[in-house]
């Protein structure tokens, strides 16, 4: 029970993988790969308590500090998902008048003929995030959360219409599922 003053979330590493913290900097080692952030921890502590629980607490915390322990907990879970099972997103192209291609040329996702343009118009992929293209289908996979989300955000911004009517021009690479886990 907590004592007055103090707050604590409290989550469990499963066996498998190893959380290691160090001065502001938290690293997760699991059968998928290695992942590390780092946290403004001036308040802020995580302990390993009785076998494989960790507990993330705030002595008198004002109400940054309590955001900011929900905030880590989530990320830390989100880091050990990661590292188990992984993240995978999938698109889908979407054209009507003219057909889109879309290929993977290094670090770099080209998306052809948008529109009927002439010029490719171009994205970055965030990270180690991987992108495969099949037909209509575009299927992102990694397993850091935010790399594999940013990549999706950058594809779908980089289909966005402007100048036209968009209930007219409905063409795009659109976010069609959101697989909080691939091993599922």
């Amino acid at each position: 029970m907590p004592i007055a003053g103090i707050i604590e979330r409290e989550f469990e590493v499963p066996e498998k993988v190893q959380l290691t913290v160090s001065g502001d900097s938290i690293t997760v080692k699991g059968p998928k790969g290695t992942l590390m952030r780092k946290f403004d921890l001036r308040k802020i502590k995580i302990q390993k308590t009785n076998g494989a629980k960790y507990v993330v607490k705030c002595e008198y915390p004002r109400i940054r500090d309590k955001a900011m322990i929900g905030t880590i907990e989530s990320h830390i879970l989100n880091m050990i998902h990661g590292v188990i099972e992984g993240y995978e997103y999938k698109m889908k192209i979407v054209y009507s008048h003219f057909p889109i291609k879309a290929t993977v040329k290094g670090e770099t996702f080209v998306i052809e003929n948008f529109l009927g343009e002439r010029s490719p118009r171009k994205t970055r992929i965030v990270g180690e995030t991987k992108v495969a293209v099949k037909g209509d289908e575009v299927t992102l996979s990694g397993i850091n959360i935010e790399d594999v989300g940013q990549t999706a955000a950058n594809i779908e911004l980089a289909t966005k219409i402007r100048g036209y009517d968009p209930r007219v021009f409905q063409d795009g690479i659109y976010i069609t599922h959101k697989g909080w886990r691939s091993g599922k």
